[in-house]
């Protein structure tokens, strides 16, 4: 289960904003998942793809990212915030694992 919802926030850390329009953010991006407390991964990395604002990854995801960059997101009963700015980002997240909650903070990168 903790890799589920490690994973699917992953995913949903560079996301959703209109279909039909490029957005500053789209590419690849390499996001780390840092685990501060609870029994979740300690660190993750994976890769993630946004394409006109929308995220390809591995699992559902429900969130956004503005044009200025500000990220909300949730996906598996886990929930992240943060900033991308250029190239860069970064915020933190929740969520639980075997119902013992887990929190932490990500970094993304463009690649």
């Amino acid at each position: 289960m903790r890799h589920i919802v490690v994973l699917g926030f992953i995913v949903a850390i560079c996301i959703v904003a209109p279909a039909f329009a490029q957005t500053p953010y789209d590419g690849v991006w390499s996001v780390t998942i840092l685990t501060k407390a609870g029994s979740c991964e300690p660190s993750l990395r994976y890769p993630l793809t946004v394409t006109g604002g929308r995220v390809s990854g591995a699992a559902d995801v429900s969130g956004s990212v503005g044009r200025e960059g500000i990220v909300k997101v949730s996906i598996h009963g886990a929930y992240a915030n943060g900033q991308l700015s250029g190239n860069g980002g970064s915020g933190k997240w929740n969520g639980a694992s075997g119902g013992i909650a887990c929190s932490g903070r990500w970094e993304a990168s463009r690649q």
